[in-house]
């Protein structure tokens, strides 16, 4: 009943008159109603013109998709009318929403019912000039029997500015029901195993599967069984077993055919284009998953090791340089002890946080990297620790284990061990607000796997990180050549606690993005008491008045983080805040939409921002090109939908940057470290289609 009524009202607007609307009139009979429409109401300046075919049908009646099962025809458009400088149309492809499965009389059938709007993809042959789109449209109807339908649809577009039509939306909509990729789906093909008599496809969802299906198009039209389908405890992981439906022709083989699949989890879909992979008699084949993760291990050390060259580890060279300083003329073997504690530190580090990482994600919690710089306790803690370390430097007081533990160990070289062991997981500690190139890859797939690749890939970015500290413990007489210790080192700890006292207040300016301006100033004046208590208790010891003010002063800067109101988004006014909801209907304007996604407290966005966005090359072609939308979004704070849209495109950290246009809807992603060059082809691909020259020449 519901349904008659939902197609009787479609029908009396198909009887509505069309105020302005970019549509053909309706073409109806007893079955269906079919119009072009489109999501413009004039062509603009831009190449392509998005097209629509709106199909009604009738209750019980339904159409085809593009492969129809057992029995069916697709839907064929005949433009050859249209394919001429006149009417200024060169070319048209029709696109298929995700479709349904349908069982009648024993066989099964693939399409649509009740309403399905088909996008189409036109190109103009001279862009600014007016359009007129016509076709014959044949669709075959099936209710209790088919019926093919017929149907001659014209539409004319004059030249002038593009607004969105009324039937924009409708349009987007449809355009957001066509399979996507796996950032845009969620869904993810892990194992495709090939069989004489079946083919196997084990798919992650990046939540909960829901209504799962699968069809399987190939070029030798052997039709298959509907799938078996196995889900995981979580109902994450779906397992899909396809067996032919008959037997395969003579030239035709499972174990090499060529197949595209459309996996359907809800409303989400992915579309896959497979050749002969997986095979499971060949070793490649078989140990293919093991080798995909040693790809991205590579990747995570390679990443790891360009960290040490970041500005954000650089305070802890200090510190080790220090150590190299005071290792100098000492044995061999002092030297690799010290370094190998170092580089065991950095490692412990990384295991601790992927274990970290873990268990946020067990527990359903988001997960990305550097996310604990949003947390404005965590900042508090860096910036007590360094303000720690730069008292240290300034001898302002001395780090030292206790002395039952120093009578046990040697009392020349065991109580450093900690310090070194320190410096390793503080180098880890502050690397976190830099992204190095290979490490967004490498952490994306971490964390869209299970905890075993999670605790690998963040082993291998510890390992990367830990390679200098670890050449120096492999060739320890690199140490023994420098200086030996002397009073100039005084002089070098003032300087080098300086590069610290540096880097805390930095932070301490990124916690005033965080928290409301009176709790950065308090945490400021919390570290300053720290400062002078353990000055005048150096001057003067008292050590419990001392631990006093240390603790106390502490305990206030944690409190002024914890009750604090955080601040506004800060966006850049050159910049549009970021509206993940206007990147299609900006597209549909025929505009480009770059995205930048960024923090306060990501050197590598600072990095990008001055030396590739904001100069002039890439500066006039952003933000004085009127068909280019900038947006920007700030995820200095915690915001649910940033990190939904980051994960979205399988990115678990900033910067983010892509570019969506006419010819990149899903968005072109950028690497983490910018170039003018990278970003300009970006745009020209988003805008015109991919060029190979990176100059832009072709």
């Amino acid at each position: 009943m519901l349904r008659r009524i939902f197609f009787t009202a479609l029908l009396l607007l198909a009887l509505a008159p069309n105020a302005r609307a970019a549509s053909s009139a309706w073409q109806k009979d007893e079955a269906l109603a079919v119009r072009l429409i489109s999501g413009v109401d004039a062509v603009g300046d831009s190449k392509t013109v998005p097209l629509g075919l709106d199909v009604v049908l009738a209750p019980d009646w339904h159409t085809y998709w593009r492969t129809p099962g057992d029995a069916g025809l697709p839907p064929a458009l005949d433009w050859k009318k249209s394919l001429n400088d006149d009417d200024n149309l060169a070319e048209a492809r029709l696109r298929y929403p995700t479709p349904h499965r349908y069982s009648a009389f024993g066989m099964e059938t693939i399409g649509y019912r009740d309403h399905v709007i088909f996008p189409i993809d036109a190109s103009l042959r001279e862009p600014g000039k007016a359009l007129t789109a016509a076709t014959q449209v044949d669709l075959l109807v099936c209710k209790d029997i088919c019926v093919p339908k017929h149907f001659a649809l014209s539409l004319t577009l004059p030249a002038g500015e593009a607004k969105k039509s009324k039937e924009a939306a409708a349009l987007q909509e449809a355009q957001a029901s066509l399979p996507g990729s796996p950032e845009s789906s969620g869904l993810a093909i892990r194992r495709v195993e090939r069989f004489p008599d079946k083919i196997i496809l084990t798919v992650k969802a990046v939540g909960a599967f829901t209504e799962p299906d699968l069809f399987l198009e190939n070029d030798k039209d052997i039709l298959f069984d509907r799938p078996q389908i196995t889900l995981s405890k979580d109902s994450r992981i779906a397992t899909f077993t396809l067996t032919p439906s008959d037997e395969l022709p003579n030239d035709a083989s499972l174990m090499n055919l060529p197949i595209t699949v459309t996996i359907v989890n809800g409303t989400a879909a992915l579309e896959a284009s497979i050749g002969e992979l997986f095979q499971p008699q060949g070793l490649v084949s078989r140990y293919a998953p093991l080798l995909k993760l040693l790809g991205f291990a590579a990747l995570a050390m390679l990443g790891g090791f360009i960290l040490n060259l970041t500005p954000c580890v650089l305070p802890v060279l200090s510190l080790k340089m220090m150590s190299l300083l005071q290792n100098g003329g000492k044995s061999e073997g002092t030297v690799r002890r010290s370094f190998f504690t170092t580089a065991l530190g950095i490692l412990f580090s990384f295991f601790l946080l992927g274990l970290g990482m873990v268990a946020l994600k067990m527990t359903g919690k988001v997960v990305g990297w550097g996310i604990q710089f949003q947390q404005p306790s965590f900042l508090v803690f860096l910036i007590l620790i360094l303000t720690l370390f730069t008292a240290n430097l300034w001898d302002l007081f001395e780090i030292s284990l206790p002395s039952s533990w120093i009578n046990k160990l040697d009392p020349h070289e065991h109580p450093k061990r900690a310090g070194d062991f320190i410096t390793g997981a503080f180098a880890t500690l502050l690397a976190t607000p830099c992204s190095a190139p290979f490490l967004g890859t490498a952490v994306a797939f971490a964390l869209a796997a299970g905890w075993r690749k999670i605790l690998v890939i963040f082993m291998a970015l510890g390992f990367g990180m830990a390679i200098p500290y670890l050449a120096v413990a492999l060739f320890p007489h690199l140490a023994r050549a420098l200086p030996k210790p002397g009073a100039w080192m005084v002089i070098l700890r003032r300087i080098l606690g300086l590069s610290l006292l540096a880097s805390a207040l930095w932070l301490l300016r990124v916690l005033g993005g965080e928290i409301a301006y009176e709790g950065m100033v308090t945490v400021g004046t919390s570290m300053l008491i720290i400062v002078i208590g353990l000055a005048l208790h150096h001057v003067a010891p008292r050590p419990r008045f001392a631990v006093a003010i240390v603790a106390m002063a502490t305990i206030i800067a944690f409190a002024a983080s914890l009750v604090t109101t955080p601040p506004l988004q800060k966006i850049d006014a050159a910049w549009e805040v970021f509206d993940e909801s206007a990147i299609q209907k900006d597209i549909l304007d025929g505009k480009i939409v770059f995205v930048d996604i960024t923090a306060d407290w990501c050197l590598t966005c600072k990095a990008n921002k001055k030396i590739t966005l904001n100069r002039q090359e890439v500066a006039t072609r952003l933000f004085n090109d009127p068909k280019i939308i900038p947006m920007q979004a700030d995820w200095t704070n915690p915001d649910p939908k940033i990190t939904a849209f980051l994960q979205r495109h399988n990115r678990y950290g900033v910067p983010f940057d892509a570019v969506f246009g006419p010819k990149a809807p899903q968005g072109v992603m950028l690497p983490e470290i910018l170039t003018p060059a990278i970003v300009l082809k970006a745009i020209h691909d988003a805008e015109t289609g991919p060029c190979n020259d990176v100059e832009l020449t072709c």
